[in-house]
């Protein structure tokens, strides 16, 4: 029986770290401290030590696809595969960040669409039978799908929306931001927004595509919101600590074998929220 493995990405902070705190005391194998900085990923782990729990550190950038690849090749062959992926990594400018609203749309969807993408693309092959996919969402993706225009929200929950359709649209909406025309393509004014909009989707997606080509292999797959969390992103006025914003995806990564429900859903406070 090999080891089991659960690996978080951007946890050397904040959410990430919470959950892979919570993953230490209740997960039954080895979990993984991912950080794009050796430094603070070790600095993380040594954290976590001190507070009696045994994680690990690997090194990886999800915004470098050799880091992904090299991180992916690590796990195949230490563990055969992934049991527990969650994909916390993320970013959000400031709301008085000054940046004009195209830079910030290409390097928000950078992040938190297309290189969050470029992990499942590389891990999905990889998590082994009975496995959990979390994707760490946001309700504000929510808020912005029901800002878009109509032909928008009908695209974005459609059932035979495609991963290439869907990348098609991140694209469009980080050019017309370039081309101030975002409004006009009947976008909402929140680049978070849009990228956890096009996250929660591609969940959606993707776990579709495991249904139909993995359907024996028991893996559950969905995106949820944690909640608004006291985090160097989020600020200290959020109402809940990093601890409670762990518990949702906490429990979707640790959801029994032989379940079947969520999959492909979008989760907050463990429940599945209409989409």
């Amino acid at each position: 029986m090999s080891t089991k493995v659960a690996i978080v990405t951007g946890s050397n902070k904040g959410i990430g770290l919470a959950i892979v705190r919570a993953l230490c005391k209740q997960f039954q194998g080895d979990v993984f401290v991912t950080a794009r900085d050796s430094g603070r990923g070790q600095a993380a782990v040594e954290s976590l030590v001190s507070e009696g729990l045994n994680p690990m550190f690997q090194q990886l950038d999800i915004n470098d696809l050799n880091s992904i690849t090299a991180a992916a090749n690590f796990f195949k062959q230490k563990y055969g595969g992934v049991d527990v992926l969650i994909n916390n990594a993320g970013i959000a400018f400031k709301v008085a960040d000054t940046a004009p609203f195209a830079v910030q749309a290409e390097v928000t969807l950078k992040t938190n669409f297309f290189a969050t993408r470029d992990m499942l693309t590389h891990f999905l092959p990889i998590i082994k039978p009975g496995g959990r996919v979390v994707n760490v969402s946001s309700s504000v993706g929510s808020r912005a799908l029901n800002l878009c225009s109509p032909a928008l929200q009908e695209r974005f929950r459609s059932k035979d929306l495609t991963e290439e359709e869907l990348l098609g649209l991140m694209q469009r909406f980080v050019q017309e931001t370039k081309d101030g025309k975002h409004k006009e393509g009947g976008w909402p004014e929140t680049a978070y927004g849009v990228s956890k909009t096009g996250l929660t989707v591609l969940s959606m997606i993707l776990a579709r595509r495991l249904s139909k080509e993995r359907p024996n292999d028991q893996i559950l797959l969905n995106a949820c919101c944690p909640g608004w969390v006291r985090t160097d992103m989020a600020g200290p006025k959020a109402t809940k600590s990093p601890d409670e914003g762990a518990v949702t995806p906490v429990y979707l990564a640790l959801l029994p074998q032989g379940a079947t429900e969520p999959h492909g859903r979008f989760v907050s406070e463990k429940q599945v929220q209409p989409w």
